[in-house]
């Protein structure tokens, strides 16, 4: 097994408070590298969070903890149907019960992350389950402009979306302003 001496990024969040923005754009790279890899296989994740995430020894993501991941079938357009997950990444179409991409819902928790990355706490929380489910539900967060830049706020925007078939894809968010602005070409490109 491989040692990720770096820890959680969850705590590297906690430690930075927020993460400077050129950054976070490289572990969001690199998580979207991931999910993209864990999905060409046919295999959705649905716990991503920073908790699940581990840093190495330079700084790079292992995702991690595939307990609660499935496989799905691309051709037949196979929804998922099992609540599972940590309450503040969840996708609203999971918190409502209904079924789901299980890829749309991993694009969802990225958003997550990548808010938490940027402003170092979730547009999401609550301690009540009930009144946190109300807010995923509702889907109203702030974004705050002293952490967020344009581009940064309308990739969160764009991700954090209600309505699955509206939120942006892998492809989109790789093609994404904001994404690009700090691209590094990983040594497999």
């Amino acid at each position: 097994m491989e040692y990720a001496n770096g820890g959680e990024l969850f705590d590297y969040i906690v430690e930075k408070t927020r993460i400077p923005q050129a950054e976070a754009c490289r572990f969001f790279q690199s998580i979207i590298a991931g999910v993209r890899y864990i999905h060409s296989l046919n295999i959705v994740h649905r716990d991503l969070k920073p908790e699940n995430l581990l840093l190495d020894f330079n700084k790079n993501i292992k995702i991690v903890d595939f307990g609660l991941s499935n496989t799905f079938d691309k051709k037949s357009n196979e929804l998922l149907k099992t609540a599972c997950g940590s309450p503040c990444y969840a996708a609203p179409e999971m918190i409502a019960g209904n079924q789901y991409c299980g890829e749309k819902i991993d694009v969802w928790s990225c958003g997550v992350i990548l808010y938490a990355l940027l402003c170092g706490y979730l547009p999401f929380e609550d301690s009540d389950t009930t009144i946190l489910y109300k807010k995923i539900l509702r889907g109203k967060f702030e974004t705050p402009k002293e952490y967020l830049d344009d581009d940064a706020e309308d990739l969160i925007c764009k991700i954090l979306v209600q309505d699955p078939e509206k939120r942006i894809s892998l492809d989109e968010i790789e093609a994404h302003p904001w994404f690009l602005k700090n691209h590094r070409p990983s040594s497999q490109e």
